[in-house]
């Protein structure tokens, strides 16, 4: 009997790289969960040492975002975490949630038709990876995550 050998079990696990974002697989199972929270902070380091400490979240190595600062992905458990990134100027510290989709673009679409509006068009933001936001009607803003 032959047996395949995948390339994952060959190689050696990679260190996730400070110059890029880490890799995502979406998984199916989740579909409609709030899987990815991000928290804006005027001291991000700050927030996530005392995540790490009293909340005892893991962090995987952060990586820099466009227009300054680094991300820091962080997981609360093995379905949902999320990311701690640096205050805009313009924008006060605050937290937002995503909500894992099949398909970013479509659940966009579909909010729109239903009456949000476009906060953020379906952008991709590492491999695997499109969000979007859209204030729903009540005001409240909802991101939705996908491929």
């Amino acid at each position: 009997m032959r047996t395949r050998t995948t390339r994952a079990l060959k190689d050696p696990p990679r260190k996730a790289s400070k110059s890029s974002p880490p890799k995502h697989v979406p998984t199916q199972g989740l579909y409609g969960w709030i899987t990815h929270t991000e928290i804006a902070s005027a001291d991000p380091l700050a927030t996530k040492l005392w995540c790490a400490s009293v909340l005892g979240w893991t962090f995987q190595p952060p990586f820099p975002v466009p227009g300054g600062g680094e991300y820091h992905l962080f997981a609360y458990s093995s379905q949902g975490g999320g990311g701690i990134r640096g205050t805009k100027p313009s924008e006060q510290p605050h937290t937002s949630f995503s909500v894992h989709v099949r398909d970013a673009q479509e659940a966009f679409d579909r909010a729109l038709r239903e009456g949000a509006e476009a906060i953020t068009p379906p952008t991709r933001v590492m491999d695997g990876v499109t969000i979007a936001v859209v204030r729903a009607p009540g005001g409240v803003a909802v991101g939705f995550s996908g491929p």
